[in-house]
């Protein structure tokens, strides 16, 4: 998942995960860990940080792997979510004690010194199991190039979404004929949005759940509406700052409006809200099995462009290679056909929410029936993403820096210009700084595609 979460949300998760582990055809049977394969040839250890719905799915696949392939015998680790899980990750492949297959976000993938602590993939090899480039959406193959060479695999898309009630919305006559939420094309449209909404809501909650205090979220917020105003961070060769605090400002204010204008309680549960009434919630895709097993009637569309060009925060969990002094053979290909197979059944995966980022799957019957996916697929196509710098990335240096004083706009214990200047002088100290990982700097960090 894109963070921990609420343990209300990981029982409603794995039970769903469960739940339509079955409806295709997936056996989720015991812990995965211990479901090895008797007579293998050949051993692959798997470290993964999935927990909830998320590792309910991800144990139907790997035991769908292991029935069709009985001659691979794998061993999966789950490990905690977060720093943790990168630090033992770092520390396995500095010291020659790396499992053959991990999992990393997308984003943190140049900040792990790729040829030092991750190998690259063999794309023939990949090609040979039915994974090729031409299957996948080309700016999201192209972050995991380094150096010309693939470092990760990406296997989907998880995003921000604007989550919506449609009882709430239908009162307040804001659904269109299709049954879905109007369209919203600038700032004044969505306040009027919000506005009507309000008078139709459930008094004593929130309008929206808009996870004011939390500074993953809404650091995340702010890297999509940035990018919906054409913001950049930094320039080709990573040596010059071009953050404009001009438009940071704007974006700054347009989320502190939603707590001055009276539509969100800060710190109210934003999740519980919508699940009680709440008109709407920007949450991670990892909550619609979450939404779905409430029973709501309700649909999730990505944030809305309000600055008049759609983008919406995504990241990628992607399969990597941890660095082994003697990577190769049976045990290297085995990582591959099982990477390969991952994603290419990710339907199972795409229950729990994420956008399957091997595109044939985007459009099978299967996948298409899905609600509220079938609605939000689109934003796989316009990702506001984080820059490709070492410092970057889930939980990572740039969120744990900028975050906090995001909020702290949000929040309003600080000016949303103040903040703005705030932010461009920490991206400036980031830019010079050097990855502890390798000892370089952004600019000294390889050749990025």
């Amino acid at each position: 998942m894109g963070r921990p979460d609420l343990s209300r949300r990981h029982l409603l998760g794995a039970a769903a995960g469960l739940t339509v582990a079955a409806s295709f055809g997936f056996a989720a049977l015991g812990t995965g860990a211990d479901a090895l394969a008797s007579g293998a040839d050949t051993r692959v250890r798997y470290w993964n940080l999935f927990s909830g719905g998320d590792g309910a799915n991800m144990i139907a696949m790997l035991d769908a792997f292991r029935h069709s392939h009985p001659d691979i015998d794998v061993k999966d680790s789950t490990l905690q979510w977060g720093n943790p899980f990168y630090t033992k990750l770092a520390m396995a492949a500095a010291g020659n004690r790396a499992p053959d297959l991990g999992v990393m976000h997308m984003g943190r993938v140049t900040g792990f010194s790729p040829g030092r602590l991750l190998d690259p993939w063999d794309v023939d090899l990949l090609a040979k199991y039915g994974v090729r480039e031409q299957d996948y959406n080309p700016a999201l193959w192209k972050r995991g190039v380094i150096d010309g060479k693939l470092y990760a695999l990406p296997l989907d898309i998880h995003v921000q979404l604007c989550f919506y009630r449609k009882d709430v919305l239908g009162k307040a006559g804001l659904l269109g004929d299709d049954g879905r939420m109007i369209p919203v094309t600038s700032t004044d449209e969505w306040f009027d949005v919000l506005k009507k909404a309000k008078s139709a809501q459930k008094k004593g909650l929130q309008t929206i759940g808009l996870w004011t205090n939390d500074q993953n979220f809404q650091w995340w917020f702010f890297v999509a509406f940035y990018t919906q105003l054409g913001g950049k961070w930094f320039d080709d060769a990573n040596t010059e700052v071009l953050f404009d605090p001009d438009k940071a400002t704007q974006v700054l204010e347009f989320l502190r409006r939603h707590v001055t204008d009276g539509y969100v309680i800060p710190g109210a549960p934003t999740g519980e809200q919508f699940i009680n009434g709440a008109p709407f919630t920007w949450e991670g895709n990892w909550s619609v099995p979450v939404f779905s097993g409430a029973k709501l009637d309700y649909g999730a569309t990505p944030l809305p462009p309000v600055f008049g060009r759609q983008a919406t925060h995504a990241e990628s969990h992607a399969f990597v290679l941890p660095h082994q002094a003697g990577r190769g053979g049976a045990t290297d290909e085995g990582a591959h056909e099982l990477a390969a197979y991952v994603v290419k059944h990710a339907l199972q995966w795409a229950a729990g929410g994420h956008i399957p980022a091997y595109t044939p799957t985007l459009s099978t019957a299967a996948y298409k029936k899905l609600t509220p996916q079938n609605e939000y697929v689109s934003a796989m196509d316009h990702q506001a993403t984080e820059p490709k710098v070492w410092f970057a990335g889930s939980t990572g240096v740039l969120a744990q820096d900028l975050g906090p004083v995001v909020v702290s706009s949000t929040m309003g214990s600080a000016k949303p210009a103040s903040v703005a200047q705030t932010m461009k002088k920490h991206l400036t100290k980031l830019l010079a700084s050097k990855n502890p990982m390798d000892g370089r700097t952004a600019a000294q960090g390889g050749a990025v595609a």
